[in-house]
């Protein structure tokens, strides 16, 4: 499924489904610092980019985790096309993917502060849970974001 939308400060972005091995590992970095859970959820998923200028610059890791039900895994943008719009426009279209693959529900998991959390409360996700300790438990090294440490994860949900 390939759709274009046009973002107000930035040129043609085009989103598409695509191999993981089109999506640039440094790019899924920019929201998972850890390798090694990417590699968990990559190979098995919907893989989705957004290509700028034929470059990717933005993209997304969606799986299908039971029958009507799908977890968003990753989303990133490249810190150059940041805050133009081509992160909403790629969710966006992730759930409309979604809503096409008859899933009634998108998830994910996030921490529990930052732009991130109001990025998918704007988009309409809720809150359904809270893991204690996630970031602290799942990740080598600590994630930090304006002098604040990520330990719990915030579960959020899209019904669809």
């Amino acid at each position: 499924m390939l759709s274009t939308l046009k973002s107000p400060l930035a040129s043609r972005v085009t989103f598409a489904e695509v191999a993981p091995s089109v999506v640039p590992p440094s790019l899924l970095l920019e929201a998972d610092p850890s390798a090694a859970s990417i590699a968990s959820y990559l190979l098995d998923s919907w893989c989705f980019a957004g290509f700028q200028n034929k470059q990717v610059v933005a993209a997304c890791v969606v799986k299908k985790t039971d029958t009507y039900l799908a977890e968003l895994f990753n989303i990133a943008v490249s810190p150059e096309c940041r805050g133009n719009g081509c992160g909403t426009d790629l969710l966006k279209h992730v759930i409309q993917f979604a809503r096409n693959k008859k899933m009634k529900r998108l998830e994910l998991g996030t921490g529990t502060f930052g732009y991130q959390l109001a990025f998918y409360q704007r988009m309409g996700f809720r809150v359904s849970g809270v893991i204690k300790d996630h970031f602290l438990n799942n990740y080598d090294e600590p994630i930090w974001e304006k002098g604040v440490q990520h330990k719990d994860m915030l579960r959020l949900h899209l019904d669809l």
